[in-house]
């Protein structure tokens, strides 16, 4: 299965990049997720608050994957 991630707002720039293209076995969203925090520099996809989406619609990070989907992640946003 072969999967472009997205990386928003300061997931971004603690990876250093926009977006990248990943190939594996991936069931769920948060299977993408666990594979890129081992990542060096990529920690910050194992914060607990962390917000997704598939084809650019939220969901959870159990959410199902097909081949060719789009996968995003940010952080939550916050406001006082």
């Amino acid at each position: 299965m072969k999967l472009t991630v997205r990386f928003f707002a300061r997931y971004r720039e603690a990876l250093g990049v926009d977006s990248l293209s990943v190939e594996g076995d991936f069931a769920t969203v948060d299977d993408v997720r666990l594979l890129l925090a081992q990542r060096e520099g990529a920690e910050v996809l194992s914060e607990q608050n962390l917000m997704c989406a598939r084809n650019e619609d939220l969901c959870q990070l159990d959410e199902p994957l097909v081949d060719g989907d789009e996968v995003a992640f940010f952080p939550t946003v916050t406001g006082g």
